[in-house]
């Protein structure tokens, strides 16, 4: 089992590139956003790897943060989601945006990645609702920034944090924008807040 390939990049092409580790070039399949951090050919890469092994292939993913292959494993948690669906989605979306999607319920942010339509979007957020996603993208309990806020608003029986986010959606926010101003709020805040205070100041995250 390859979890980590450490060398030079030989090549890049759609969705994949070459790495050479002493003199050995493998094959690694990858988001473009993995594929950007890597750079020209010729530079010194590191990338970590999810092996999968099948009767008539063994295929390699690489990925250039820990979150990134942590959520690429989730979303292939859901039915339907395969490595290239994850992939997909993983090349025109973050780690933290695709949490941020999953707490929102924003399938159409979702459906931004080719192949990814209105149901398979539906059907991860549904089937992600409930789950740990902080723990699984690797963020750890002293996670900071909008992931880490979305966890703390996220959790179950905030009303006020719904009410909130569609308030601000029907003034026109995306619900997933909402989501994260409201979040950022709510952990300002703390518990209790008023639903006022709370859209005041998600408008203010907005406007900032």
């Amino acid at each position: 089992m390859i979890a980590k390939l450490k060398g030079l990049l030989d090549s890049t092409g759609d969705g994949m590139a070459v790495i050479d580790v002493g003199g050995v070039g493998y094959l690694v399949f990858a988001s473009a956003r993995t594929l950007t951090a890597l750079g020209e050919p010729g530079s010194a890469v590191s990338v970590l790897v999810d092996t999968h092994v099948r009767e008539d292939h063994i295929h390699l993913y690489g990925f250039a943060s820990a979150a990134e292959r942590s959520c690429f494993r989730m979303l292939q948690t859901v039915q339907g989601v395969g490595a290239k669906h994850a992939l997909s989605i993983l090349s025109v979306l973050s780690p933290e945006d695709v949490f941020t999607a999953i707490a929102a319920q924003d399938r159409v942010m979702l459906t931004r990645a080719d192949g990814v339509g209105p149901k398979l979007g539906q059907r991860i957020v549904n089937e992600l609702k409930d789950k740990t996603v902080n723990v699984a993208l690797g963020l750890g309990a002293d996670a900071t920034g909008p992931a880490r806020a979305a966890a703390v608003a996220g959790q179950p029986g905030d009303d006020t944090v719904a009410d909130a986010v569609s308030a601000l959606s029907n003034l026109g926010y995306g619900r997933a924008e909402a989501y994260g101003a409201v979040s950022t709020a709510r952990q300002a805040l703390g518990e209790g807040v008023a639903l006022d205070k709370l859209i005041t100041l998600a408008l203010k995250e907005l406007a900032a």
